[in-house]
């Protein structure tokens, strides 16, 4: 679980992200990233959107779940004072944790400017 700390949990927020940061889209979510100008830059705070059109509510459940667990793995190596919403497409469902980890990792990538190697199988 995210510690609340971590969590963007009023609509204005995610509207404000969504609306005014950069966004990258991949297979089965779509990232978007904006610099936090709130009083407390010292923390990154992430948002997850599962909208109806990724299923029904226990599919929801489960691609909300597997997004939770690899931020969470990631946030230490989000620099601070950013705000993510993470946004699952309809491809997210049933999806592999992996699969959306790559996604994720690449989205997260891109939009923060880190460069990594290519799989081997990419052209």
């Amino acid at each position: 679980m995210l510690p609340d700390s971590s969590r963007l949990r009023r609509r204005a927020d995610f509207d404000q992200v969504v609306r005014r940061g950069r966004r990258t889209g991949r297979r089965t979510l779509v990232v978007h990233l904006l610099p936090d100008d709130s009083a407390c830059p010292d923390r990154s705070r992430i948002g997850f959107v599962v909208g109806r059109r990724v299923g029904n509510a226990v599919c929801r459940n489960r691609v909300s779940r597997q997004l939770r667990h690899l931020v969470r793995d990631r946030l230490d190596s989000l620099p601070a004072g950013i705000r993510v919403v993470v946004r699952a497409q309809p491809a997210a469902a049933g999806r592999t944790s992996a699969e959306l980890a790559e996604d994720l990792d690449a989205g997260l990538d891109r939009l923060l400017g880190r460069n990594r190697p290519r799989s081997a199988g990419a052209t």
